[in-house]
């Protein structure tokens, strides 16, 4: 990093609206709400959905309750205008919902897309071109003239087709492409040009859409540009004013309810914040942050972790365990004083009351969730919530590594069970997986003070099988002994341990992470004395490694009985 980055990078110019009006602004109703997961949060994906997962996204954003769903770049590829087609000709599109397309200010692009929007009962078709100064002296090599001109003639042209087509309800929609980089004056120069040609009224509206195309300012000087265009803008009254945030600055939120302050009418992002770079917009943030100050969004996220399988299955993508209101982490407390803190606070609640309830700031269950998480894990718990269970409920402290081994074991189980998992389910899993179920091996410890020996006898699966060996401890000694009888390289690559219980009941628990032959797995072992425990927990790693013992069965190593 630079000792001085002012040398390479300049402060944002603030917009010095002195008279400003959005600091003092409440948000008191929900904006028109544009989904665009299918098209800017399709091209932001490693791999771009194919139209079964397409069709799967639009079912529940339609099933959410989005009224504008934009649906693809038809002009970009086969598969956005086949996807655009196939919801038009098989009638998948419901008649309160509005679908949206996308295309650059190319004539031929723009008669393209018009062509894929064919038979729609009604569309939002949305026109950019590039207007920042970058833009145009860098990528474009335009004047000002040229780019109002370029989508003037564009605008021209949307009007011109859509004579054509007058079976559809045509809805317009134009961006200044970086207008949170654009000059206002410049930008307004453009909009207004474009609204000349539209001529829009209070009854039949176009929408302007002001993208944070890249995020290069704080959510307050973006405000400032929102209200500034709000306030100047030709035709104010029969536009629907909308943005677009992105998330480089991690402020796309905050700009969203800020420019909504200042004047927007309509938001347009994805579920979760999928995007380029940073990503869009997190619609789900935004909706269930006004929840959570008593107005409704108008969207239905009763079950947001149904909503969160479908969009990381459709976008192939995780989302993160601490995400706001959907992250499989959020409605859990691992710190026991606020653990203690919101179980007395439920006590003290009564449906009906206002929600006043300390680290939560909604009731989970508005969104299909519980506190029981705290004691319980679904399908998208990871190893934070499972190692939790274990140890809140059982006194089970896995180490990191076997936390991370052990939630990938649990993960399979829920992916064939498909059920809600509680600590007494993690319990038998961990129980079985790594056999802590199987009798404690009977072993003789001896030596000289130099060195440890051992002979164990090891019984499994109804054979049984003595091994023998020397080595720097009994840990050691049976690690050496298994080495010469399975005639395998192995090896002790990490160890913990813990007390289970006090006094006369108490109990040890060993982990042991083992290497056979370069094949690494971890073993567990419970028992009243450590070395037993430890031996034991070896045992688990071995089998989990591959090692059959039923090989070794009614076996005595002679080498390694003489040796001892």
């Amino acid at each position: 990093m630079l000792s001085n980055p002012a040398q390479k990078y300049r402060a944002f110019a603030p917009v010095k609206l002195t008279d400003r009006t959005w600091p003092d602004a409440q948000i008191t109703r929900p904006p028109v709400w544009c989904s665009v997961d299918l098209r800017d949060g399709n091209q932001a994906l490693i791999e771009p959905m194919n139209v079964e997962r397409k069709l799967r996204m639009f079912k529940t954003l339609v099933d959410i309750g989005f009224k504008e769903i934009e649906i693809g770049f038809p002009s970009a590829s086969q598969i956005e205008f086949d996807f655009a087609r196939k919801l038009i000709e098989d009638n998948l599109i419901p008649d309160d919902v509005t679908v949206q397309v996308l295309t650059q200010a190319r004539e031929h692009l723009v008669r393209r897309t018009f062509e894929a929007l064919k038979g729609a009962r009604r569309a939002i078709v949305h026109l950019y071109n590039a207007t920042a100064p970058v833009m145009r002296k860098v990528v474009l090599g335009m004047s000002e003239d040229e780019i109002v001109e370029l989508a003037a003639s564009n605008a021209r042209l949307f009007q011109q087709i859509a004579a054509e087509h007058p079976e559809t309800e045509w809805v317009f929609e134009y961006s200044p492409e970086m207008y949170s980089d654009t000059e206002l004056a410049f930008s307004k120069r453009v909009v207004d040009a474009v609204t000349d040609v539209w001529q829009p009224t209070p009854e039949k509206k176009c929408i302007i859409n002001l993208p944070t195309t890249v995020e290069h300012c704080t959510p307050n000087i973006f405000a400032d540009m929102i209200e500034w265009s709000h306030r100047h803008l030709k035709r104010r009254d029969s536009i629907i004013l909308s943005v677009h945030p992105h998330n480089d600055r991690g402020t796309g939120t905050a700009t969203a309810e800020l420019a909504l302050m200042a004047g927007a009418d309509r938001l347009e992002g994805c579920l979760f914040g999928n995007g380029e770079r940073t990503g869009n917009l997190d619609i789900v943030n935004v909706a269930l942050n006004m929840y959570s100050q008593g107005v409704h969004p108008q969207l239905d996220f009763s079950n947001i972790d149904e909503i969160k399988r479908t969009v990381e299955y459709c976008n192939q993508l995780p989302v993160h365990p601490r995400h706001p209101y959907v992250g499989e982490l959020v409605y859990t407390s691992f710190s026991g004083s606020h653990q203690d803190a919101i179980k007395k606070a439920f006590a003290a609640y009564r449906e009906g009351d206002i929600w006043d309830m300390p680290y939560l700031p909604i009731d989970p269950k508005d969104v299909g969730r519980s506190y029981e998480a705290v004691i319980r894990v679904n399908s998208q718990s990871g190893k934070g919530g499972i190692s939790y269970l274990l140890e809140s409920e059982y006194k089970v402290t896995l180490p990191r590594k076997l936390q991370i081994e052990f939630s990938q074991v649990v993960q399979r189980h829920m992916d064939s069970e498909g059920a809600e998992f509680t600590a007494k389910d993690i319990w038998e899993i961990f129980h079985n997986e790594y056999r802590l179920g199987e009798s404690a091996p009977v072993y003789q410890l001896g030596g000289d003070g130099a060195a440890t020996t051992i002979e164990a006898k090891i019984a499994r699966h109804g054979q049984v099988a003595v091994v023998a060996g020397k080595g720097s401890g009994p840990i050691d000694a049976f690690i050496s002994a298994l080495s010469v009888a399975t005639g395998k390289d192995v090896r002790v690559l990490d160890y913990a341990e813990h007390a289970i219980g006090a006094g006369a009941d108490a109990s040890a628990m060993a982990y042991v992470e083992v290497e056979v032959d370069g094949q690494r797995a971890w073993g567990a072992g419970e028992n009243p004395n450590i070395v037993s425990a430890s031996i034991a927990a070896i045992l688990s790693g071995l089998e989990r490694a591959g090692v059959d013992f039923g090989a070794l069965a009614g076996r005595r190593d002679a080498a390694a009985t003489a040796a001892v």
